[in-house]
């Protein structure tokens, strides 16, 4: 079978049962090779997926946050080993012992800050929350304690919502206008944004079942850990929210498309920044049992194993999602560039579906 074959097959299972509608785009060293949009964007109005359709990012907002970071530290603007105190002074949350050590720039670009996702009811996570400026949501994160101390563990949290505070204090400007001095602005990714650019091509989002339902405003989501997080659909409308820089953004797939391969590419950082990004950057933290086979780089998590990582992308690929359905890769080796962009959670974030695409495109 061709590419073209395999990924069509894989799209073509989950539709309907497992997928609602989705985006695929697939360049190959430089150029691409693979684009697709399937199934319905809005089910209940029978209106069909489009290319240009508009996704709530979720967590994919966080290379487009990350990269604005690494390119500022090209610039001589940030330096990866800065302590986060050199410019949020007020960010000083205390580790399990009381103390309260310094949190490095590095520390939150590779999630090994001590921060987490479990935060108190009074701090927005960007998922939903309470409103007001980010300032305000990073002055009361700062009161909750570290699950460990800073470059001792490995924990995904809100480490790049306070990388969002920083960048935007070095600026003297908001996180939605840093980001786009830097990066969406001169890759022209003009749907990517702390908003929406054209309400008529947001999609609507659907939970995981069979087939999938629609989800409210303040839906709450279970994972599998037992925990629940709460999912507001409207929060992408409401400007008065603290601009996430882990959650807050919207956009197309071929915005992501247009990050991924100018990482790749080395068009929007220098080699060493880019190689640096695409490689393990946390050593051998432990991670979860269910990460096995994967480190982390400043961008997203790095298969080492495959086989442990059961997942069937060549070593050295590097992948992240979004909790509202998306998923991305990176081979650097092959100079593939993936995105995979759907209205169903969890299934287009961390479900078969990943796989299924990855197998398609690399098997």
């Amino acid at each position: 079978m061709t590419l073209q074959h395999r990924i069509d097959a894989a799209i073509d299972a989950a539709l309907g049962s497992r997928i609602v509608g989705c985006v695929v785009l697939v360049s190959q060293q430089g150029q691409p090779v693979y684009a697709r949009a399937a199934g319905l964007a809005d089910r209940e109005a029978g209106r069909a997926m489009a290319q240009d359709a508009i996704f709530r990012l979720a967590s994919v907002t966080k290379p487009i946050v990350a990269t604005t970071a690494l390119h500022m530290v090209d610039l001589g603007l940030l330096s990866l080993d800065d302590p986060v105190t050199k410019y949020l002074p007020y960010f000083t949350p205390p580790a399990p012992d009381g103390s309260r050590p310094d949190i490095l720039i590095r520390q939150l670009l590779t999630h090994s800050s001590g921060l987490n996702y479990d935060v108190p009811d009074d701090v927005a996570d960007g998922l939903s929350g309470p409103l007001m400026p980010l300032t305000e949501n990073l002055r009361r994160l700062a009161k909750h304690p570290l699950v460990f101390a800073p470059g001792t563990g490995w924990e995904y949290g809100m480490s790049i919502d306070v990388l969002g505070g920083v960048i935007a204090a070095i600026n003297r400007a908001t996180l939605a206008e840093t980001v786009a001095r830097y990066v969406t602005g001169p890759l022209g990714m003009t749907d990517t944004a702390f908003g929406v650019t054209d309400p008529t091509r947001l999609v609507p989002h659907y939970f995981d079942g069979t087939p999938p339902h629609r989800m409210a405003d303040l839906h709450k989501v279970p994972h599998d850990d037992g925990s629940v997080s709460v999912f507001s659909s409207l929060r992408i409308f409401q400007p008065e929210a603290p601009q996430s820089g882990g959650a807050g953004m919207a956009g197309t797939a071929a915005d992501v498309m247009k990050l991924l391969e100018a990482v790749r590419g080395g068009s929007i950082l220098t080699p060493a920044t880019r190689d640096a990004a695409l490689a393990n950057q946390i050593g051998d933290l432990p991670r979860r049992a269910t990460d096995a086979g994967k480190r982390f780089g400043f961008l997203g998590a790095v298969t080492i194993d495959p086989v442990s990582a059961q997942f069937s992308v060549p070593a050295g690929t590097v992948d992240w999602g979004g909790a509202w359905g998306h998923n991305w890769m990176i081979d650097p080796a092959s100079q593939t560039s993936v995105v995979t962009c759907t209205n169903t959670l969890w299934e287009g974030c961390n479900g078969p579906f990943r796989e299924d695409i990855a197998a398609a495109v690399f098997g």
